[in-house]
């Protein structure tokens, strides 16, 4: 095993604080992962890692070696496709929601591979705050507003969003005719995966951004559930376009306010900042903004 596989190693060990781990990433047996890291401590005459029977862990010379080594092997992966031509290849590691996935994504799936037949796709779903780092992820895909975080972000969509709500509300409650006289009315609640607060009614006057909060029977924190609540007439909802055509055509919901409307959700790649953007990353993220942009519902 030469230099470079040592490096390679040591730095999803450092990742993933597990030499198993790490050797399952990169399809190596754990001993040979163990190998490596001693023969590289050896030959450094340092310590790398803390090892105990249960936690692995980066000493602060292994930190630093981690930083470097990283720097290093971005370099040669892009040194290695600039001069050769040759297309990125091995395993991309995602994380995104699952809605948007299949909706925007996994329809052109085919077509990626196609062009990148040297890629492999590891895609895990959810909505949670994702350590990248020490999860051994490469990138997420989030929709929303995002909370400060040491991740670097690149916009890829804005999705137009829309008020709405089931018929069986509107036969209660009445049809809203204004922004600023829901006076009555009832929302359903969503909590936000980054704050855990429920996120308020958005509207966009005149170009400028109106919030209304109104009273709820219930709160969620998932989008699907959000959805079966208000097909059920529990309240008003906000969701992006795309999601809910279909519940418009059956008419299981009706657009509201649609000449204020809520301001669209922005749809971004993170990456940690630690790292140089990947070939793989590089391709993966050109790809997911050349979907959204041909697709024609946002």
């Amino acid at each position: 095993m030469d230099r470079l596989d040592q490096m390679r190693l040591f730095a999803r060990v450092a990742e993933r604080l597990s030499f198993s781990l790490a050797a399952q990433d990169l399809g190596v047996p754990p001993s040979t992962a163990t190998d490596a890291v001693k023969q590289l401590e050896a030959r450094l005459g340092v310590r790398l890692l803390e090892r105990t029977t249960r936690h692995v862990s980066l000493t602060p010379d292994g930190e630093g070696y981690y930083r470097r080594c990283l720097a290093i092997l971005d370099d040669v992966e892009d040194a290695e496709s600039a001069f050769s031509g040759a297309k990125p290849k091995g395993v991309l590691r995602v994380d995104v929601q699952g809605r948007l996935a299949r909706r925007f994504l996994l329809p052109s799936l085919p077509r990626f591979f196609a062009e990148y037949p040297g890629l492999k796709l590891h895609m895990s779903e959810g909505d949670r705050f994702v350590d990248l780092v020490r999860e051994g992820v490469d990138c997420v895909l989030r929709v929303g507003e995002l909370a400060d975080s040491d991740m670097i972000a690149r916009r890829v969509a804005l999705l137009p969003e829309v008020t709405c709500a089931a018929p069986s509300y509107i036969d209660r409650f009445g049809m809203p005719e204004r922004w600023d006289r829901l006076s009555g009315h009832r929302m359903i609640g969503f909590h936000s995966s980054a704050t855990g607060s429920v996120l308020p009614l958005e509207f966009q006057v005149g170009g400028i951004l109106k919030t209304v909060t109104l009273p709820s029977v219930i709160s969620v924190s998932a989008a699907e559930s959000y959805g079966a609540a208000a097909k059920l007439g529990l309240g008003i909802i906000q969701v992006p376009r795309w999601g809910v055509e279909e519940a418009f055509a059956e008419g299981s919901l009706v657009p509201l306010l649609e000449e204020t409307p809520p301001s669209p959700s922005p749809v971004s790649l993170l990456y940690p900042r630690s790292r140089q953007l990947s070939p793989r990353v590089r391709v993966f993220i050109d790809w997911v903004r050349k979907e959204f942009k041909s697709d024609h519902s946002n």
